[in-house]
């Protein structure tokens, strides 16, 4: 099969970067080893967050933020997308002074969408919390979506721009083929102009194979759901100091997370839930809304996300070959940036820039 770009990965990101590259012409190919995001967009908590990124990512969030607040105009539909807010709860004066700090250092670089609240205010927003807090930091426009619904949706739309998806398709090698890449998999060779690396937790295979490896570290993130609940929260809860981080969905039941990681077998891709975490983390939410000690945890689960050394993504051009590409390692935080993403990338393979800053992410910052 021969297509303008071949993209590895058929997550979020990768459907993101083919739907763009497909709105300006190019005709564009998906190899998904498994199904397309099988283990990390499909199954990751959905959030919209422009809270607390770090600083190199505050450009590219702010722009998807304004994205995903009109992501129906790109995908033809709104992802269940919901924006009640975000917040980060401070306990104590030590925990105060921390979120201070981070408030003038996100006003120092000129940006005022983290805002610190007072004790008043934050009661006022979530009356269910726990007696003793004592402000917060919030950013009023964050949200969540609906992983599978936003999934389907970036899939869908590029489908109908004509971006092939072949799923099942292990890639094994890649080879220079004049500018282009012959690329051989379990499903036969492809060749394609443009090569894409949109891996995931897998990014560090082909990055080898492209004579680039990079410090990656896949590691399978737990989440948990509760059973359907009355009303009680409308903002996405976190902490200061602890590992917090959980939302009221549309039908009621609660999703925890808070960057617990399952043990993982990473050559079979399975994982193992670890539940003396899970145990932890639910004592968590129940020590900020005491209410909720006897609410049933229905399901738990963890996909294999990419993590880097840094925390943030590789967004570039490769290094030691021409016409290719990559875009990974998001470290559990990359789903609020998956529109921009593929913007900015489709920018880099067709224009040779983009128009936000991606300097920071690129790849030779490991080699």
């Amino acid at each position: 099969m021969n297509s303008d770009v071949l993209i590895i990965g058929g997550g979020l990101m990768g459907s993101s970067i083919a739907l763009q590259l497909a709105m300006r012409g190019c005709r564009c190919t998906i190899v998904e080893k498994d199904s397309p995001g099988r283990h990390s967009s499909g199954v990751s908590a959905g959030g919209l967050r422009l809270l607390n990124r770090d600083p190199a990512e505050i450009p590219l969030s702010v722009e998807a933020s304004r994205m995903w607040r009109d992501i129906e105009s790109l995908l033809g539909s709104d992802c269940d997308a919901r924006f009640p807010g975000q917040i980060r709860v401070a306990e104590d004066k030590a925990d105060m002074e921390k979120l201070e700090q981070r408030e003038a250092l996100v006003r120092s670089l000129g940006y005022e969408h983290e805002e610190i609240i007072g004790k008043k205010e934050l009661y006022q927003l979530v009356p269910a919390l726990r007696p003793g807090c004592v402000g917060a930091l919030i950013n009023r426009t964050d949200g969540y979506a609906r992983p599978y619904h936003a999934l389907t949706a970036f899939r869908r739309k590029a489908e109908s721009l004509g971006v092939k998806y072949c799923s099942s398709t292990e890639v094994y090698n890649l080879r220079k083929e004049g500018e282009g890449w012959e690329i051989r998999t379990s499903q036969g060779t492809f060749n394609s102009d443009i090569l894409v690396n949109c891996a995931g937790a897998w990014a560090n295979n082909i990055s080898t194979l492209l004579g680039e490896p990079v410090p990656l570290t896949p590691k399978a993130l737990m989440l948990m759901v509760t059973e359907r609940l009355p009303h009680f929260v409308d903002p996405v809860m976190g902490a200061a100091s602890r590992k917090l981080s959980f939302k009221q969905m549309q039908n009621g039941s609660l999703i925890i997370g808070g960057a617990l990681v399952a043990k993982l077998d990473f050559e079979k891709g399975k994982t193992d839930i670890d539940w003396s975490q899970l145990a932890e983390s639910a004592d968590t939410v129940v020590s900020f809304f005491p209410q909720l000690k006897d609410v049933r945890i229905v399901r738990a689960w963890a996909g294999i996300e990419s993590f880097m050394p840094d925390n943030i993504p590789v967004l570039s051009e490769s290094q030691t070959q021409s016409n290719a590409y990559h875009a990974f390692g998001f470290s559990a935080h990359g789903f609020q940036l998956s529109p921009v993403i593929g913007k900015l990338m489709s920018e880099l393979i067709l224009d040779g820039r983009s128009e936000l800053p991606i300097q920071p992410f690129h790849i030779s910052r490991f080699n």
